[in-house]
């Protein structure tokens, strides 16, 4: 704005202008020169310094104006003077307002742009978890029995030695204690009674006839604890879920047909069951329940022309053991033997978990091997 800088700090008689007519060309110069200015002003910066000066109190060019054309004009050409001088006041206020909201305007448009998600990219891909194998298994044994009638009742897993043997007719020294020797908990001397981690989650039974009366159906899953070396088919921890009906005239056909729904809803609809004598302490009669191998279709022939290694060549797979319930453990929970009945069952969900999706090795569920668990997603 060198030329009208220069313009404006002279005097009108030094430029020459001795009457209204010269004003017009002076005032036309200058808002050319503002427009100019007003164009290249694309930033706050730039637009500072345009408003700086211009508009400026000390050394903007309107103020240089009203001290060097207004104020010493004569009385003839301050009236031109003045109403020009306003007239691109009002030109150049207004036209620097409007340059500083396009400014921010654009500003904010601009940030926007940087800050805004192209939908277009390739998405951040997360890892997604999922039921570990046991728990699918569990919650679809689960469904199961609910689907019929069954309720989910838990426990504690650590037990007393009344509700995880006495309470279901298994008295101290019996023989079938060594097969479901346990781990007891080292507590102080003078404890009132010994602590143990539960070898079934059977002592939840006991539990639930102690707080209800018949009709009692449900099923419950746990942990459960036994002192057995680690292999393939053996962990000294594993899963459980036990379930009991009593109610009166519950017959051993009610027994053996919910069993067969169930296992006909877990592996298929085109497996076969059957039940063997068996005996348990608890059940009275015991029987154990075996299913048609699923792997062979019950012939005992694998696909490839050989003996079938899951069933051994037998067509037939243990499953779990059951019964109807012995009159003997009634007694320990108050229920009159002579009007109600029941039955009984317990299943290794770890068991059934390798059966049904070709597991050889119980470990691999505690292993935290990731290569395994997502094959079960």
């Amino acid at each position: 704005m060198n030329t009208t800088e220069n313009s404006t700090l002279k005097k009108l008689a030094e430029l020459g202008v001795v009457n209204a007519a010269g004003l017009a060309p002076l005032f036309a110069e200058l808002r050319m020169r503002f427009d100019a200015e007003l164009a290249a002003a694309s930033n706050e910066s730039s637009w500072k310094s345009l408003r700086d000066g211009w508009l400026g109190r000390k050394s903007g060019a309107l103020a240089a104006i009203t001290d060097n054309w207004l104020k010493p004009a004569s009385p003839e050409l301050k009236r031109g003077v003045g109403a020009a001088l306003n007239e691109l006041r009002g030109h150049v206020e207004s036209s620097i307002e409007e340059r500083r909201l396009a400014i921010e305007a654009g500003g904010e448009t601009a940030g926007v742009a940087r800050d805004a998600v192209d939908l277009s990219l390739p998405g951040v891909v997360r890892p997604v978890g999922s039921h570990h194998l046991i728990r699918q298994v569990l919650q679809e044994i689960e469904d199961i029995f609910v689907s019929v009638g069954f309720s989910v009742a838990e426990g504690p897993e650590i037990e007393t030695p009344y509700y995880n043997f006495e309470a279901l007719n298994i008295p101290e020294g019996h023989p079938v204690r060594d097969d479901m020797d346990t781990f007891y908990l080292d507590l102080p001397k003078g404890a009132a009674t010994p602590l143990l981690l539960r070898t079934h989650t059977s002592p939840v039974q006991i539990h639930t006839m102690e707080k209800r009366q018949p009709p009692v159906r449900v099923i419950a899953p746990g942990k459960v604890y036994r002192r057995d070396n680690p292999d393939a088919t053996h962990s000294f921890m594993f899963h459980q879920i036990e379930g009991l009906a009593v109610d009166a005239d519950i017959t051993f056909c009610d027994f053996t047909g919910t069993i067969d729904y169930f296992v006909k809803q877990f592996f298929g609809a085109g497996v076969k069951t059957r039940f063997r004598p068996s005996y348990f302490p608890f059940t009275e009669p015991s029987v154990e329940f075996d299913a048609s191998c699923p792997f062979c279709g019950g012939s005992g022939t694998a696909p490839s022309g050989g003996i079938c290694g899951k069933c051994k060549g037998a067509g037939w797979i243990e499953l779990f053991g059951a019964g109807m319930v012995d009159p003997a453990v009634y007694g320990f929970v108050n229920y009159d033997a002579k009007r109600v009945s029941g039955f009984a069952f317990g299943i290794g969900i770890d068991r059934l978990a390798m059966l049904k999706y070709g597991i050889d090795d119980i470990q691999v569920f505690f292993q935290n091997d990731v290569r395994f668990l997502r094959q079960f997603p």
